[in-house]
C-alpha cells in the first residue's frame, strides 16, 4: 500500500504520469508497504499471458527476489524512476522517504534496485548514471546500504500511517538492525540473479 497522502497527477510528456504529495511527508516515513493485496505472479504463470497483458505486467511491476513480479493493487505503481529518489526500498518490503517530501512534489524511486531485465535510458538528471541496468544493485549495494543505515533511524521520530501493514516479526527485527546496525539486511537480499534461478530449474 502506498502512503494515502499522495495522489496520481500527469507529470510531463516525457514522464507522463506519477505520484505526488498531497501534504508533507516528512523524511523517516514509510511511504510504502507491500500487503497482502498486492498480485504477485510466478514467472513461469507470465509466459502464456496475452502480448497486450504482459506488457502492462512488465510496465506497471517490479521483479522480486525470487523472479515473479509484484504489481501494486493501488496507485504505488504509478511511483516514477529517479537517480535522486525522494523515496528508498529497504530489504524489509517497504519503502521509507529519505528526504523531506513537500506538497506537489514526486515519490520516486531509484529502478536500480527492481531488477529490470534489460538496460534502459531514463531522462537525464545531472546525475553521473544515465542509464539502469539489470545489475546496478550489484555495483551499488553498499552505497545503497549505507543510505539506508543512515535514514533508518528518522523512522521512530515520525508518524507512520502505514504501520499496521508491517508484520510484529519484520518490525522487531528492523528495529534491532537500528538499534545494531551491523545486523541491518543488505539491498542485495532484494536481487533478483536469473542465471542462478535458471541453473536451479535445470
Amino acid at each position: 500500500m502506498i502512503h494515502t497522502d499522495t495522489e496520481v497527477r500527469f507529470i510531463s510528456p516525457e514522464k507522463g504520469y506519477g505520484l505526488v504529495a498531497v501534504k508533507f511527508i516528512p523524511k523517516g516515513t514509510i511511504t510504502w508497504v507491500q500487503d497482502e493485496l498486492d498480485q504477485v505472479f510466478l514467472r513461469e504463470r507470465t509466459l502464456d499471458f496475452n502480448p497486450f497483458t504482459k506488457k502492462y505486467l512488465d510496465t506497471y511491476s517490479f521483479t522480486n527476489k525470487n523472479g515473479d513480479q509484484v504489481l501494486c493493487w493501488d496507485n504505488g505503481k504509478f511511483v516514477n524512476h529517479s537517480f535522486n529518489p525522494s523515496c528508498f526500498s529497504t530489504p524489509y518490503d517497504f519503502e521509507i522517504a529519505i528526504r523531506d517530501i513537500y506538497p506537489g512534489e514526486e515519490l520516486t524511486d531509484d529502478y536500480g534496485y527492481l531488477n529490470v531485465e534489460t538496460p534502459f535510458d531514463v531522462i537525464d538528471e545531472g546525475t553521473e548514471r544515465k542509464t539502469v541496468y539489470p545489475d546496478d544493485i550489484l555495483r551499488y549495494h553498499a552505497q545503497w546500504d549505507a543510505l539506508i543505515r543512515e535514514n533508518a533511524p528518522y523512522v521512530f521520530e515520525v508518524n507512520q500511517p502505514l504501520l499496521n501493514l508491517i508484520t510484529d516479526e519484520t518490525w522487531n527485527e528492523f528495529k534491532n538492525a537500528v538499534a545494531n546496525p551491523e545486523k541491518m539486511r543488505s539491498i542485495l537480499d532484494c536481487y533478483y540473479d536469473p542465471k542462478i534461478h535458471s541453473d536451479s530449474t535445470v
